[in-house]
């Protein structure tokens, strides 16, 4: 709770403020019941006409006083909540932006989704309650059983049986709904989970035709989601009858009571008028505040789940010093001694691997689908870290550098090809200002991808659509290249970003990538044997060791696990012409 409510700091002068009107506004309500038994006791007994005028022009000051400090309280609340949201989603998104892979893999992508919309929504609407009821109501309730009991204290005890009532139906209405709250906050999840499937996934369903078996998967979610829900407001919608009842016959009491008082000279009828104002202040004040308190439970799970997130530890961290690199890198890679092992793993999923990737050389990684070969190279960026041993970059190891330099070095191309809405010149583009609409076009060229930009009507203006849906996966893969080649980094990282690519197009493109990169270190995985026959250096993992480092030739000689990846491949007559 602490670190949410630390997001109220900046706003206290305004919750300072606000009080000062909220003040104000409770005062004016609660004098006005005041001047009704004076003008009924005094003006309209003694027919004092003055007194009648007077009293009501003060009435009228003091309801357009207390009318104005509503208008300004609940305007200041709003500016409170909605700024105080604003930052608490601010902060969750930037430190959902920091963690590492191992972080995400915590945290389904639907729930953070959640996390961020639903359940600050939660806390935002509550926070706004508290504001505007939560500070008013007390004082209210407090203020006006005093003044009830200075009015006529024989009729208390009919306020007291009312408020005991109805604090009885509050706590019921409590221990019946509080508990699905935390419950219901789940079921949005999975219902954000399986509609982000289903979303995804749409063109697999509808080539294996399943679109019922989803429908069936979003109907038990959706069901228990209004079942839950109805349970709730069903609880919930006893309140305000219930609270109607209490009133009305909280009122029928005072004014059956309060008769024989006034028959007996007891009791003035401006006082019981009086009392029954202040007695419904009170039942209300009561009921803002049960309903402000239902829907804390519910805000409370959000707040927990909030600081989940915030109380998260980084993994992955900046060094406190960092190791100052030579003003002119040469980008040169090695792997030491790695081994990885997944946090939830039994066993290492990369055991002892060491190699070298040299600048202006190509080194390609190849193994069998499931031998850790993303995993290898997703612990050069850090999306990971290291289990044992180091990476080194121009012999420094990278847990000595801060992440942002280490980025910059790194052009990274992702096995999936991940575009963002907006345009095709805003993807290739992407976080580089400086770069210019020439630089772009030479990079498309470069990437293949000019010829087809080129036969869209609106060219390099073409609108994406989230996650370049209108896009083949080939283009994607191409604007994917295009964009690493515009950040012109010192190495490059392409992770099975060939695979989508026809052989005419694979071939043309590592032959300009080639001449563009000339110097830089390439690192490519790759499950196509053509598209890596060519490296200077091959590793072959296998079971998350290495089974073999080498060109081409020398491997089909040392090493039995690539010499089957070739043979699955190519065929004989492909394997003599490689071989030459």
């Amino acid at each position: 709770m602490i670190k949410i409510l630390k997001f109220l700091k900046p706003y206290i002068p305004l919750i300072v403020i606000l009080l000062v009107f909220t003040s104000t506004q409770v005062w004016a309500n609660l004098q006005l019941p005041d001047y009704l038994a004076k003008i009924i006791n005094e003006g309209v007994v003694k027919e004092d006409q003055a007194l009648i005028a007077n009293t009501g022009l003060l009435m009228l000051l003091v309801a357009f006083v207390g009318g104005i400090s509503t208008v300004i309280a609940g305007y200041l609340s709003s500016v409170i909540g909605m700024g105080f949201t604003k930052d608490l989603r601010s902060s969750l998104f930037s430190k959902i932006e920091s963690f590492s892979l191992a972080e995400f893999n915590k945290f389904s992508t639907s729930s953070l989704i959640t996390r961020s919309t639903n359940d600050v929504q939660q806390i935002q609407t509550v926070v706004i309650m508290i504001l505007r009821i939560v500070l008013a109501a007390p004082i209210t309730a407090v203020i006006a059983i005093g003044k009830a009991y200075n009015t006529a204290p024989s009729m208390t005890w009919i306020l007291v049986v009312a408020v005991i009532t109805l604090l009885s139906v509050i706590g019921t209405i409590f221990y019946l709904a509080v508990p699905k709250f935390v419950f219901l906050q789940k079921l949005i999840d999975r219902l954000n989970l399986v509609v982000r499937e289903s979303l995804n996934g749409i063109r697999v369903i509808r080539a294996f035709n399943n679109q019922k078996i989803e429908e069936k998967k979003l109907e038990v979610v959706n069901s228990d989601i209004t079942r839950t829900t109805l349970f709730v407001n069903r609880v919930i919608s006893i309140l305000q009858p219930s609270m109607f009842l209490i009133m009305n016959l909280a009122a029928i009491a005072i004014i059956w009571f309060g008769a024989h008082l006034i028959q007996t000279n007891e009791l003035g009828i401006g006082n019981m008028m009086a009392f029954m104002q202040y007695s419904l202040q009170v039942i209300i004040s009561f009921l803002m505040i049960s309903i402000v308190f239902i829907m804390v439970p519910r805000a409370k799970v959000s707040v927990t789940r909030i600081e989940e997130i915030l109380s998260t530890k980084i993994l992955i961290k900046d060094p406190i010093k960092e190791i100052v690199m030579d003003p002119n890198p040469l980008g040169k890679v090695e792997f030491k001694n790695v081994s990885f092992g997944y946090s939830h793993a039994d066993e290492e999923l990369l055991k002892d691997i060491s190699f070298v990737a040299d600048p202006g050389k190509i080194t390609a990684i190849i193994g069998s689908t499931g031998s850790g070969k993303t995993t290898l190279i997703s612990l050069i960026p850090r999306f990971y870290d290291v289990s044992s041993g180091k990476i080194l970059i121009d012999d420094i190891d990278i847990r000595d550098m801060k992440q942002e330099r280490l980025h910059n070095l790194i052009g990274y191309v992702p096995q999936k090809a991940i575009l963002f809405s907006g345009t095709i010149l805003e993807n290739i583009k992407y976080g580089f200002e400086g770069v210019t609409n020439e630089q772009v076009i030479e990079a498309a060229n470069i990437a293949q991808a000019n010829d087809f930009i080129s036969s869209l009507e609106k060219k390099y203006d073409t609108e994406v659509s989230q996650d370049g849906t209108n896009l083949s996966g080939g283009q994607k893969q191409r604007l994917a290249i295009a964009r690493a080649i515009v950040k012109n980094p010192l190495i490059y990282i392409f992770d099975d970003s060939f695979s989508a690519l026809d052989f005419k197009t694979d071939a043309l493109l590592r032959k300009s990538l080639l001449e563009k990169v000339n110097g830089k270190t390439l690192l490519i995985v790759a499950q196509r044997i053509n598209t890596i026959i060519e490296a200077d250096k091959i590793v072959v993992i296998n079971e998350g060791k290495v089974s073999g480092i080498g060109r081409h030739k020398e491997l089909m000689k040392s090493c039995e696990v690539y010499k089957e990846i070739v043979d699955s491949q190519l065929s004989e007559k492909e394997i003599s012409n490689s071989l030459k």
